[in-house]
């Protein structure tokens, strides 16, 4: 039978910060000044506008842009579920960002990569629906591709920010 020793959930903190850990928004976090620094190109259409709606949500609305972030976003609509009659029944929706970070004041990339994911809507319902469910997936799949660049940005800030 185990149980948990209060003692060592005490002294994880410490632990922690022997070892160099620190939060990356905590006081001297190296992506403290991330909030409202980081100005995302222009959206064009519903995919980069749902993106940068997203990435606003994690970094906040620009204040002072000290940093800009380039995207370019894909996407493809694949069949993912059929009938025996060959009806397609569930589709998944791909997407991938190519990202970069670029200092302003230098114009250096600081950081950059690519996100890659997907999500899925059934395709059994009303035409409507089906629509309704379609642009749900796309909504709720540049909000995960939002989220994986925020969390790269924030791993590679102790590398650049102050």
């Amino acid at each position: 039978m185990s149980s948990c020793n209060r003692r060592t959930l005490l002294l994880l903190p410490l632990a922690l910060a022997a070892c160099g850990f620190s939060p990356a928004y905590g006081p001297k976090g190296a992506a403290q000044g991330l909030q409202g620094a980081i100005r995302a190109t222009d959206p064009v259409d519903k995919n980069s506008y749902d993106f940068v709606a997203a990435f606003e949500a994690r970094f906040g609305r620009t204040k002072a842009a000290r940093y800009a972030l380039a995207y370019t976003i894909t996407t493809e609509t694949v069949g993912a579920g059929y009938t025996t009659s060959n009806v397609i029944t569930r589709y998944n929706l791909r997407g991938r960002i190519d990202w970069s970070l670029t200092e302003l004041a230098t114009d250096t990339r600081l950081a950059g990569g690519t996100a890659e994911n997907f999500t899925s809507w059934s395709a059994t319902g009303s035409t409507v629906a089906g629509i309704a469910a379609e642009e749900d997936a796309a909504e709720r799949l540049m909000t995960v591709l939002a989220d994986q660049i925020a969390t790269q940005i924030i791993a590679a800030s102790a590398r650049f920010a102050q």
